[in-house]
Order: structure tokens, then C-alpha cells, then sequence
């Protein structure tokens, strides 16, 4: 809801000064020249990017006038559930967790854990590592290596929307300086009409130049950073899984190991070193009843 809020207070400030400055709203009025530059714009778009990123585009819009999800309550629950999966692991050997891990939506640990069981990158992460320590076959260097390049791989495929909005964001003032100069043309071609006509064609030019800045700075870039926040808490999520499976890997006891975890964390989101013993301390009581 920010973005919206957002985007309410520079319509308001900027139209609002403009008003109590004299100015007429019917001036700006100008819906060819918004066809111009947005159509201009979604063309441009549309011709630098494939199917794939257009889709991860309309998909990741909706998503920013939601909650993010990836907040502290979140974090708990996931290192919550880490917690229960590698004491167990400790306590009775990694191959009493296969099940948990092979078919998570079956498990009992998972099925305590509903938010994290719906984010399927968070469950297909801790799956697949988890299946790798399983294995025995690798050594904790060369998971993390693994680990490293699908979190490269995932880090730049969830930036392509943000990366796409910034860059149809950074051509918007100068789609705005075509529908200008356009309508100077038009202006100038008209240039035996009266002082008051001329002037009325080149306030119109000009406002292109208005509106190509002012989406441009008001609206296209704020969403591109907008998207691009959201994928950096998405990115740090899987982070914290990695730091976490591979403290236990080099010895470390379950407990220390969410730890290790809590300390990747923003220090917006991260619980405090009492909150998650407490938290971690009750996932390992009996399990919790429908």
C-alpha cells in the first residue's frame, strides 16, 4: 500500500502546487500526448524483452501491493523449522529425514509451518540441499560453491522485472522530449496564426516534456526500486537457509546453527539471540495439534 500512498502524495504536491500557482488543469489535459509517450514506452518495452521477462513483470506488479512477505514472524517460522529438521537429523540420523525432505507437503515438521511450505523456492532450497547432505557425497565447500551459483542464477532472473521498469523508467523524459518536439513542429508549421493560437500549440509541446519526467521519476522509477527491495528480501531468505545448513555441516549443533542464520538478517526483521532460543525451544516441544 506505500506505493499507492506514494504515488497519492506526488499527484497531490505536484498538481496541487501547479493549481495554486494559477495554473489550469484543462492545460495538462493533453491524452494524445500521454498516448505518445506511454505507448512509446510500452513498445519500447515490449521490443527489448522476451515472453518470459514480460510475464515475470505482470507477476511480480500485483505482489507489490501486498504485504511482504518476508518479515520477522516469517524468519521465525523458517529457522523454526530448520531447527526441527536438523535436530532431528542430529538426533536420529540424516536418513530419518528423507521422508521430510522428498515429500515436504506430507511431512509432519512441514506441515507446522504453512507459510513456509506455500513460498516453493524456500521448499525446493532446502529440499534439494538437504538431499545433498543425504547423499554424503559432498564436501560442505562444495555445497557452498552450489549454493552460491543458485543464489547468483535466482539474484539475476528475479531482477529482471526491476532491472526492465528501470530502463522503460530511464526512457520515459526522452519520449517526452519527442511528443515536445512534435508538437513544436506542429507549432511551427502553424506559424501564420495568431500569437494566442501559437501559444497555445507550444504550451502543449511543452507538456510532454512534463508528463515523460514526471512518470519517469514519480511513478516508473519508484516501482523499479519498489521491485527490486522486494527481490532483495526474497534473496536474503535463501541466504539465511544456506548460512544455516551449512553451520550445521561443519559441526556446529542445531541451535548454534539458526544462529548462524539470524545473523545474515536485516536488523529490521532479525529476532534477538533470546527470542529465537525461546522460539526454537518450543518447535522442539511436541508438535502442534490441528
Amino acid at each position: 500500500m506505500l506505493i499507492i500512498i506514494g504515488y497519492v502524495v506526488v499527484a497531490v504536491c505536484v498538481f496541487g502546487a501547479y493549481v495554486a500557482m494559477g495554473g489550469h488543469m484543462g492545460a495538462l489535459f493533453q491524452p494524445l500526448e500521454l498516448l505518445l509517450i506511454g505507448g512509446g514506452a510500452l513498445g519500447a518495452y515490449i521490443a527489448a524483452n522476451n515472453g518470459n521477462s514480460i510475464k515475470a513483470l505482470l507477476k511480480a506488479l500485483p505482489a507489490l501491493l501486498k504485504k511482504d512477505p518476508y518479515d520477522k514472524a516469517l524468519y521465525m517460522e523458517l529457522m523454526a523449522l530448520l531447527y526441527a529438521l536438523l535436530n532431528k537429523a542430529r538426533r536420529d540420523g540424516l536418513m530419518t529425514i528423507e521422508s521430510d525432505i522428498e515429500e515436504p507437503e506430507k511431512s509432519p515438521i512441514f506441515a507446522e509451518y504453512p507459510r513456509i511450505l506455500k513460498d516453493h523456492h524456500m521448499v525446493d532450497f532446502i529440499s534439494d540441499y538437504m538431499r545433498l547432505m543425504i547423499s554424503g557425497n559432498m564436501s560442505p565447500f562444495e555445497i557452498e560453491t552450489l549454493m552460491d551459483q543458485e543464489l547468483e542464477t535466482h539474484h539475476h532472473e528475479a531482477n529482471v522485472p526491476a532491472r526492465a521498469m528501470q530502463v522503460v523508467a530511464d526512457g520515459l523524459p526522452a519520449f517526452g522530449i519527442v511528443a515536445a518536439v512534435l508538437g513544436v513542429i506542429k507549432a511551427l508549421a502553424a506559424i501564420d496564426q495568431p500569437p494566442a493560437i501559437l501559444a497555445d500549440l507550444i504550451s502543449k509541446a511543452m507538456v510532454g516534456t512534463f508528463l515523460g519526467i514526471l512518470l519517469a521519476y514519480g511513478f516508473a522509477s519508484p516501482l523499479a526500486s519498489s521491485l527490486e527491495r522486494r527481490n532483495e528480501t526474497s534473496h536474503k531468505v535463501l541466504e539465511c537457509i544456506k548460512v544455516t545448513l551449512l553451520a550445521y555441516m561443519n559441526g556446529y549443533p542445531p541451535q548454534l546453527a539458526v544462529e548462524f542464520g539470524r545473523k545474515v538478517l536485516y536488523s529490521t526483521e532479525r529476532p534477538s539471540f533470546t527470542e529465537l532460543e525461546e522460539h526454537v525451544r518450543q518447535a522442539g516441544k511436541a508438535p502442534k495439534k490441528a
